[in-house]
């Protein structure tokens, strides 16, 4: 074997660790593609013990599929030329602080998958921790199938077959559903030149609330982070619906979730298609950097509520 593995964490149906995944070891299309199995079956894998470097990144991502460039110009790259794909996420001292049930924080997300506001999804995005904070700054994750069979069967009924509407929205004040009891935004997010311009360019996203894979399991997928309503029934009794959606996902995500606190050596991918995921938040005097990449795949549900007004707004931003 050229890594070894374990449950992720006792009682949770998804994810699983791999252990001292080499370099030399992913130059083998076999251990690539028992690497890629994994994470079908699992849903999203945590790499402990693994080198920490840009090249390990790439070649970790490159078992799942191509890389997908970020398209928003503004958005920073670690290096363009020599690493294709690879973003990086500050959390800058004093910026983008939330309160959140009486605790100031910066950086802070609700449960969400990436590119909600566009109507191409990726398949995964793999994260390494560069410059890392004493507290908070934890991620969470929350499988979808394991959330659909937990739901209220009730308020399960209700949300299936529906369609939510997304669009781009980035600031803490602009959360519509699923907001924590105590919150509201101290310092917004910087954002970069020509965001707004980029913005009003791009319609609604719409995506289903439950869809089913191929394998058959229904998956519970609604990001709180830039919903906007229910398609075709943006009432207050939509709203009330989906609000009732999101604060559920609020509560199972207590009891059913991976919390991931960032160590030297590990990588986590995740399943975007299949996935939520949450960020706690950390001190606003302490910064935190994450180096991302993005992999190419959708799942072909997605559509614009009306025709994009640019190749700008059609790019799908990520």
């Amino acid at each position: 074997m050229s890594f070894t593995t374990s449950p992720l964490q006792e009682g949770l149906p998804f994810g699983i660790r791999v252990d001292a995944l080499t370099l030399a070891a992913l130059q083998d299309k076999a251990v690539r593609d028992e690497i890629d199995a994994l994470f079908f079956r699992h849903g999203m894998i945590v790499f402990e013990a693994v080198e920490q470097s840009d090249e390990m990144q790439l070649a970790i991502s490159s078992c799942f599929g191509p890389l997908k460039e970020h398209p928003v110009k503004g958005v920073s790259r670690v290096d363009s030329d020599r690493l294709p794909g690879v973003i990086e996420i500050r959390s800058r001292r004093g910026k983008g602080i939330v309160e959140v049930d009486g605790r100031q924080v910066s950086h802070w997300l609700p449960w969400h998958f990436d590119h909600c506001y566009n109507d191409e999804l990726n398949r995964a995005g793999v994260l390494r921790s560069v410059e890392r904070v004493e507290e908070g700054g934890i991620t969470g994750f929350l499988d979808g199938v394991a959330l659909y069979a937990a739901f209220p069967e009730d308020l399960r009924a209700r949300i299936e077959g529906r369609e939510i509407a997304y669009r781009l929205e980035t600031q803490f004040d602009e959360l519509r559903f699923g907001r924590p009891a105590r919150y509201r935004m101290i310092e917004p997010k910087p954002m970069p030149a020509g965001f707004a311009e980029q913005v009003a360019a791009m319609p609604r996203a719409i995506h289903p609330a439950v869809w089913t894979r191929a394998t058959g399991e229904k998956v519970l997928h609604v990001s709180a982070y830039m919903a906007q309503g229910i398609v075709g029934d943006e009432t207050s009794g939509g709203g009330a619906l989906l609000e009732d959606v999101c604060q559920e996902i609020n509560r199972l995500g207590t009891r059913f979730s991976y919390q991931h606190k960032w160590g030297p050596d590990d990588m986590v991918i995740w399943d975007n298609l299949r996935m939520l995921h949450c960020v706690s938040g950390n001190d606003p005097a302490e910064e935190r950097l994450m180096y991302r990449t993005t992999i190419a795949g959708d799942y072909g549900l997605g559509r614009w509520e009306t025709a994009p007004q640019s190749t700008v707004g059609a790019d799908a931003m990520a």
